[in-house]
């Protein structure tokens, strides 16, 4: 990925150019001339949209898709402590005092409803679309030289001297200051998509941060002061402007491309709303225009780049062939993978079959695409407007997603996953705290949504089974690994601590993550559910130090584990192919033949996750063996306890009371009648005031729940001190020979119901 950089030939400003902004397809800039000048995105002069009565210092479009219908608005700051309000003609509508001393920053909010500007006297400020104050947020005793919104407008962060400060907008809410550079911060940005701070300043570094003031990346010292910043719309990568030079980096701060222009210092940039191009303003008046190329997407064997703006290559690696695909218009968005490679361009929507990429599905496009995502017989397409459309790979729409709050703006590929049955998204409306999920048939709801204490930064979903498998997993901002079932009440299970990212297997259930600089590898992470002590087991830790902080999985696919280190090079870790062999004859029921791998291959951890699978299945001989093959002598008895009981329903009940669902237990052996059961399962998990409840709502059994609790009493030494059951032992006599027979004939009551057969 890098940038090619369009020169103008010479032509700009006759003085320094400070601030550019793009509106649409074309770019405006401002300048020390006191001129604001248009230029088209092949970087040709167009005119002059005004005049300004002195320098211009910062300027920005409202953003398109204004809720208030403010969009042809133009805010440019200026030297003189005022704010300008431009229409789309250039008319200038209002001039605000707005600073004493220069206004050195002003940034729309995303919605376009209020103003942010930082002055030279230390002071920043909000204000209204239409220029009425709202508040002064900050008093600094220096300068503050940039400023910039937090997502959603929440908060807003500056910078004063070496300080980075978080200014919430909420009455009451804490301040939070920390010291981000050696020398004078000169520019910030918020990126309003992940939630992520970048600054630069002159001790010629650039430096990502979280909203908690974490440092996650610096970079080494670079040959100039930073001079700008900006991320891109999708904030999956962001811009760095020194002297001469244009840096392309990642979110994660590592250096993808430098590309030198002949601008001197670049004060200002700006990217196009569909990210693929990115304009600078030039210390000597230039303005540079550099256009993204180089994108790449690869799968297996199978490679996609994006050569030109309107290019794309595919290699085919093992058969060293090539072929172009060429477009009538730029292209925004590529995605490869299951089988299939979609293009967006501006107008359209090329969808191509790997196995014959001569004979695409077309489809016209009102909007550019912000997002697109794969799964194996749909993708995902997000738009501002529509928002999120299920797509089949012929061109038809499936169901369209909403739901009241839907942000579609603020959507990254870490705050979506979809499988073929299922799409799960976090709910940006409720500050990143849910997950939300839809059934992709009809784009209805599905599911318990999950609701967290932390912001969530990530969350995927598995792609094996159908839609009662689906498990989604999640990362918090405290950087801690979660885990649920999409169907069901299943609370949430803490899985890992430290956690940088986690990626699914693209067509297995197995769930790999970088955790403490370690690459974990859970063969079976449906373990948790089942048995937490073989969590463990099913395992596999390798130690990543050299990968460095702030490591990436890019894939997991096949037996290869694609990782990307700190400094943006990739690693593959490999993946032992006995796992997923196992995983492909468990999903196919292949019970004796999965029991054949396992003895063959000798290892604990595949005879765990086989004897997960089969307590989780209901496969008692199979877990049997499994559970002897890892050594697990306690659940082997257990598993010979459950085939010896009579009927299915008490089979079933005593597989949830192993997997701890106590209350599934109950209600299982309730539904079948089997109240003697479902009361000596509340006994034998010292339930006593639920099994005495039970006991007197059936009128049975009330003396053998006085009996064991007198017993478990006597062996512990201590004394009735319940008042139920002290009312209870002073009302009912307790005889144990009685009790025992009563044992005995529902034991043998049970073993006589039509349909009770042991085990086979």
């Amino acid at each position: 990925m890098r940038l090619v950089i369009l020169h103008n030939n010479g032509k700009g400003h006759r003085e320094l150019a400070s601030a550019v902004s793009w509106d649409g397809g074309h770019l405006v800039s401002g300048s020390d001339d006191q001129t604001v000048q248009r230029w088209t995105a092949e970087g040709h002069q167009s005119g002059q949209v005004c005049s300004l009565d002195s320098y211009c210092t910062d300027l920005q479009w409202c953003p398109a898709g204004s809720q208030d219908g403010s969009a042809a608005v133009l805010a440019v700051a200026c030297t003189d402590g005022s704010f300008n309000l431009f229409g789309g003609s250039g008319r200038r509508d209002k001039q605000v005092k707005a600073h004493k001393g220069a206004v050195t920053a002003l940034q729309w909010s995303l919605e376009g409803t209020a103003i942010l500007t930082a002055g030279e006297d230390g002071q920043v400020k909000t204000w209204s679309g239409a220029g009425m104050l709202r508040s002064t947020i900050a008093i600094a005793s220096y300068p503050v030289y940039s400023a910039a919104w937090g997502p959603d407008s929440y908060a807003v962060v500056y910078s004063c001297v070496k300080d980075l400060s978080i200014v919430p907008l909420q009455s009451g809410s804490k301040k939070l200051v920390w010291q981000a550079h050696d020398r004078a911060i000169l520019k910030v940005d918020w990126s309003s998509v992940n939630d992520l701070i970048i600054s630069g300043g002159e001790d010629c570094r650039y430096k990502v941060w979280d909203s908690l003031g974490r440092l996650l990346y610096q970079s080494m010292p670079l040959a100039s002061a930073v001079t700008a910043l900006a991320w891109s719309p999708t904030s999956e990568i962001f811009t760095v402007g020194t002297y001469n030079s244009l840096l392309l980096c990642h979110a994660s701060g590592w250096l993808c491309s430098k590309a030198f222009t002949d601008t001197g210092s670049i004060l200002s940039l700006a990217w196009t709303s569909d990210g693929t191009q990115v304009a600078g303003a030039g210390a000597n008046g230039q303005i540079c225009f550099g256009r993204l190329v180089g994108l790449t997407a690869e799968v297996g064997a199978m490679r996609a780049v994006l050569t030109d703006r309107n290019s794309v290559e595919m290699y085919h690696l093992l058969e060293e062939t090539k072929d172009e695909l060429d477009f009538r218009d730029r292209v925004i968005k590529m995605c490869l993978g299951h089988g299939h490679l979609v293009v967006a361009t501006a107008t359209q929507c090329c969808m191509y079959s790997l196995a014959s990429l001569n004979t695409p599905h077309i489809l016209d496009l009102k909007e550019t695409p912000t997002l697109i995502m794969h799964a194996d017989r749909c993708f995902l397409m997000v738009t501002r407007s529509k928002g999120m459309q299920v797509m089949t790979y012929e061109g038809q729409q499936v169901c369209a997603v909403k739901f009241q709050g839907l942000r579609p703006e603020l959507l990254n590929e870490r705050l979506i996953s979809l499988s073929n049955d299922t799409l799960a998204v976090v709910d940006m409306a409720e500050k990143g705290k849910v997950i939300r999920f839809f059934d992709t048939a009809q784009g209805k709801p599905q599911g318990q949504v999950v609701t967290h204490s932390s912001v969530i930064v990530c969350t995927a979903i598995n792609q094996q089974g159908i839609a009662s498998d689906r498990q989604v997993v999640f990362v918090d901002q405290s950087r801690d690994l979660w885990i649920r079932p999409v169907a069901g009440k299943s609370p949430v299970v803490k899985l890992a601590s430290m956690v940088d990212c986690a990626v699914w297997h693209d067509s297995l259930g197995m769930l790999a993550f970088i955790a403490d600089h370690k690459l974990v590898l859970q063969y079976y992470p449906n373990m948790v559910f089942v048995d937490r002590e073989l969590v463990d087991t099913t395992s596999y830790v390798k130690n990543a130090g050299e990968l460095g902080k702030g490591a990436l999985i890019s894939s997991f696919s096949g037996s290869q584990c694609v990782l990307r280190k700190g400094d943006g090079s990739e690693v593959v870790a490999r993946v032992s192919p006995y796992p997923l062999v196992l995983h492909q004859l468990l999903a196919q029921h292949h019970w004796d033949k999965a029991t054949k791998l396992c003895h063959a291959v000798k290892e604990a951890s595949l005879w765990a996750c086989l004897a997960g699978w089969a307590v989780d299945a209901g496969e008692l001989n199979t877990a049997e063996v499994a559970f002897a093959g890892c050594e697990e002598v306690d659940k082997l008895q257990y598993m010979l306890y459950i085939k010896q009981l009579p009927t299915r329903e008490s089979r079933l009940a005593e597989l949830a009371l192993y997997k701890h669902n106590v209350a599934e237990a109950e209600a299982i052996l309730l539904q079948a009648g089997l109240t003697y059961r479902a009361i000596m399962i509340n006994v034998r998990t010292f339930r006593w005031e639920k099994a005495l409840q039970l006991a007197q709502k059936h009128k049975v059994h009330v003396p053998t729940v006085l009996l064991e609790r007198s017993k478990y009493l006597a062996k512990a030494g201590k004394a009735e001190t319940d008042k139920q059951f002290q009312q209870c032992n002073s009302e009912v006599e307790v005889n144990e020979a009685m009790v025992k027979q009563q044992e005995q004939q529902m034991l043998a009551d049970e073993a006589a119901r039509p349909g009770a057969v042991k085990y086979a």
